[in-house]
């Protein structure tokens, strides 16, 4: 009984979070019908791909008119590790998946460099549609996504949050200071905690920034593996320190 009260409050919370404080009693706005209450035990509202289909028909903001593809998030749903990014690229757009074309090899690059791969980590956007010409987030898209982007992380639970690029982390945290000093700092964000870095993007148009984004992902790694219990990686019976790059 107490499980089918924490999920039945737990529902009524998305709910609330993605259609206010009406109550829908028929089919949603979103055309999803609310799932029946003997449903509700099993949590199965609260799987991200019951929440994608709730909301991938989304209309709340004009990009919903221009978008090719709902860009909803990859990788593992009950993953440690959270990577944000500001919105789809056209890639993205076209693909349905964030962090596609060269953008997205990299950040695959990166991800082995620290031992990891996209079906171990979750990868999202602030936004879930293309905002046209790839421009950034204005405040009034990012008030109707954002508590998708909330609905997210409560369902997967992450441990540690890295936002790939400045807008991304300014969006997110509200910070407005160059990443070369938001990277140097410590956020939390719905109680968890968040590093930012390069986007990925950025370190094709700008190779330099290559070492600094390697020890940004070095301090990414060491973390995530304390947060999460994991002990250091160990090679040759020395513990990595630096690892081998991107």
């Amino acid at each position: 009984m107490a499980q089918a009260v924490e999920n039945a409050v737990r529902y009524f919370q998305r709910h609330r979070a993605l259609y206010g404080d009406q109550l829908i009693l028929g089919a949603p706005e979103l055309g999803v019908k609310p799932a029946p209450a003997d449903q509700v035990e099993g949590d199965q509202l609260g799987t991200l791909a019951a929440f994608n289909q709730d909301i991938r028909n989304c209309q709340k903001c004009p990009l919903g008119a221009t978008r090719t593809e709902f860009v909803f998030g990859v990788g593992n749903p009950e993953a440690d590790l959270v990577f944000i990014g500001e919105a789809p690229g056209a890639q993205e757009d076209l693909a349905g998946e964030p962090f596609v074309g060269r953008a997205g090899k990299l950040l695959d690059q990166i991800l082995a460099a620290i031992d990891l791969s996209r079906r171990e980590v979750y990868i999202l956007n602030v936004l879930k549609c293309r905002p046209p010409g790839n421009r950034d987030p204005q405040p009034p898209e990012v008030e109707q996504c954002e508590p998708y982007l909330q609905e997210q992380l409560r369902i997967i639970q992450p441990k540690l949050i890295v936002t790939l690029g400045r807008v991304a982390a300014k969006t997110l945290l509200r910070v407005d200071e160059s990443l070369q000093k938001m990277r140097k700092q410590v956020y939390h964000y719905q109680g968890v905690e968040v590093r930012a870095t390069y986007h990925p993007a950025a370190l094709l148009r700008n190779p330099g920034w290559k070492a600094p984004a390697w020890e940004d992902f070095q301090a990414i790694r060491d973390r995530y593996r304390e947060l999460t219990g994991r002990p250091p990686l160990v090679k040759n019976g020395v513990q990595v320190s630096t690892g081998k790059g991107m």
